[in-house]
């Protein structure tokens, strides 16, 4: 019976970006639910369930840790998982997974589309058609532009690919030591650096691909952002929490970038971080909201990884989850 399959709950805005794959599966039981901390946490005791799909909510609280079970599972239906606390999950024996992967392509098209509006003024001149003004501007060819990458996995090395193989452009990978250079190279990486000056003194596009962690948080500041080219532009499509939002403003208002384009912010839906400093006020820079993953074909692959996980979960086949707080996985041997 239906009833009897394992209660698995969505938040609801990821339960619509793939209905079809939720609605479908014959083994579990899936339902929407509220995505914020109290709802979800409510909604887990009193379905007594064990497993949750989430998606960009922060989860930091205490609740929705105490509900789940041991062996319980928050798997999030996309890669970052910097809104999970895996402390907390890891003390209360609580798996927790990410879609590593199957969005690659869909985050990096973006980034280039990004680009291509920065340079082409396609924001702009959208809306000014629209208002009824007819202003031919001039803008820049992709063609023979230095590209500097900033954060070489997955996603950075697809970029890198379709803007080096596809677009013509010269790229400079940066990030930590210790990467397969070969490896970078046949990704279109053509000169790879651990040094910040060396990567984006001479781009005239900064694209940041970083993970969001301690180490990484506001890694893009001021200090980093004044050793950018005069007159470059940056992209953000990996999380808000790595550029200081008030150093991009400062540095697009002064003139030493000369646009910038978001699909991430430190706070979504966003909101200035600080008083005067809303970046919708400003005509050189492209926001979108947080779509880069949301292509359908995406989301598909990201709700049957989840479920994967789930499935994965309930059989106790921890091997073979995508599990992004291994240290639990020790707890289960005691």
């Amino acid at each position: 019976m239906a009833s009897e399959r394992p209660l698995v709950l969505v938040t609801q805005v990821e339960y619509g970006k793939a209905r079809d794959v939720f609605a479908g599966a014959s083994d579990v039981r899936c339902e929407p639910v509220a995505a914020s901390e109290a709802e979800l946490s409510a909604a887990v005791k009193a379905g007594a369930a064990a497993f949750v799909i989430v998606g960009v909510e922060p989860y930091l609280g205490d609740s929705l840790y105490g509900e789940l079970p041991r062996g319980g599972l928050i798997a999030r239906f996309g890669v970052g998982h910097d809104g999970v606390d895996k402390r907390k999950a890891t003390q209360r024996g609580i798996l927790v997974t990410n879609t590593p992967g199957v969005l690659t392509i869909s985050v990096a098209e973006h980034t280039i589309w990004l680009i291509g509006a920065l340079l082409r003024h396609v924001a702009r001149g959208d809306a000014e058609v629209r208002a009824g003004t007819w202003r031919p501007m001039i803008g820049a060819e992709l063609h023979g532009k230095t590209l500097a990458v900033i954060g070489c996995g997955a996603i950075g090395r697809q970029v890198a690919a379709i803007a080096s193989h596809g677009l013509g452009m010269k790229v400079i990978g940066f990030d930590r030591p210790g990467l397969d250079r070969e490896e970078l190279y046949q990704w279109g990486i053509g000169r790879f650096t651990t040094s910040w000056e060396g990567a984006v003194g001479t781009a005239d596009v900064v694209t940041i691909h970083l993970a969001s962690t301690g180490e990484t948080r506001r890694f893009i500041n001021a200090e980093r952002l004044d050793a950018v080219r005069q007159g470059a532009f940056l992209v953000n499509t990996a999380r808000g929490a790595v550029l200081e939002e008030v150093a991009l403003y400062d540095a697009l208002v002064s003139g030493r970038l000369a646009g910038a384009a978001l699909d991430v912010f430190e706070t979504e839906p966003y909101r200035p971080v600080a008083e005067g400093k809303d970046l919708r006020t400003l005509p050189n820079v492209v926001l979108t909201p947080h779509i880069g993953s949301s292509t359908a074909e995406a989301c598909t692959r990201m709700a049957e990884r989840c479920l994967a996980n789930v499935r994965a979960a309930i059989a106790k086949r921890y091997g073979e989850m995508d599990v992004v707080n291994p240290d639990v996985l020790a707890t289960f041997a005691r």
